[in-house]
């Protein structure tokens, strides 16, 4: 091998080092996005977990009084249901605002009592 051919190879492994390089740190990014939304969604499911634990504990330590549980009229749940499944927040905190794709803590829970 000549001079000129080794020198062809190193700045073609220097190449391709760089663009590996490149591809690393795309990934890394990637997952970095990841790690932090699937810590969110654990902590929203650890709170999710948590809700539904101490409406169970309420539910189940109350007498079934129901009927004495004042309702909306079952269009205006049915309207508030809606919306909340097409994307928006019936929550008092951002009413009408899009969800993002993630579920509300108040939004559920606003439903929850309404049933």
């Amino acid at each position: 091998m000549n001079n000129r051919q080794i020198f062809d190879q190193v700045s073609d492994m220097e190449k391709q080092i760089g663009e590996l390089y490149e591809q690393l740190g795309d990934l890394k990014g990637r997952l970095s996005d990841v790690l932090e939304e699937n810590h969110r969604l654990a902590m929203e499911n650890h709170n999710l977990r948590n809700h539904l634990e101490n409406t169970e504990d309420n539910n189940s330590g109350k007498a079934d009084d129901s009927s004495s549980k004042k309702g909306f009229p079952s269009e205006a749940y049915d309207n508030l249901a809606r919306l909340y499944d097409e994307g928006f927040h019936i929550c008092n905190l951002e009413f009408g605002g899009p969800r993002r794709n993630e579920d509300c803590m108040f939004c559920l829970d606003f439903l929850s009592k309404t049933k």
